[in-house]
């Protein structure tokens, strides 16, 4: 079961920050440790490195209990780059982006696409614009498989997929 759990890096919707620094939030439950050049390009590919920049004391900068001192969309990106630098074989983000704009989401996924290519993404969310750039989309209601495909072959044989995408861009593709 432990070989299991170390395939897989996992960031929910709903992060946690915990007291301490940036780097101490990022390096949490490893054994080794991490060069800050790691840290960095973590944080690059989480579409966090120019916000950190900012900070006063960079890596070190101080991270009160749960975050509170950063937004929700900077807590999710520093937990994406948590489990970016895992390097685990899957890395599923269950509505991790739900925070993100719509392009920093967009540039946070494809730099995990190209600089991760040995790694299965498994994206969990509501958002059709999310799922866009999947190979593969599973539509599911309560449970239940509806529809399976590529958000062209969605936009073609699944109505719901269709309705759902419309009403979230307001026109149809």
């Amino acid at each position: 079961m432990e070989q299991w759990r170390s395939w897989i890096a996992y960031v929910p919707q709903k992060v946690e920050l915990f007291k301490g620094t940036i780097r101490s939030n990022l390096t949490l439950g490893f054994n080794q440790e991490l060069s800050d050049q790691q840290l960095w390009q973590a944080l690059e590919i989480a579409q966090t490195k120019d916000f950190v920049s900012e900070k006063e004391g960079l890596l070190d900068a101080q991270v009160e209990a749960g975050g509170r001192n950063f937004s929700g969309g900077q807590k999710q990106r520093l937990s994406i780059a948590r489990a970016v630098l895992r390097q685990a074989p899957f890395l599923i983000l269950d509505d991790a982006t739900s925070a993100l704009d719509t392009i920093t989401e967009s540039k946070l996924l494809k730099a995990i696409r190209e600089n991760l290519p040995n790694t299965s993404l498994i994206l969990i969310s509501q958002r059709t614009s999310t799922l866009q750039m999947a190979d593969q989309i599973l539509l599911l209601e309560k449970g239940e498989l509806l529809a399976i495909g590529n958000h062209e072959e969605l936009m073609k044989s699944s109505q719901v997929y269709h309705e759902i995408n419309a009403s979230q861009h307001g026109k149809e593709d």
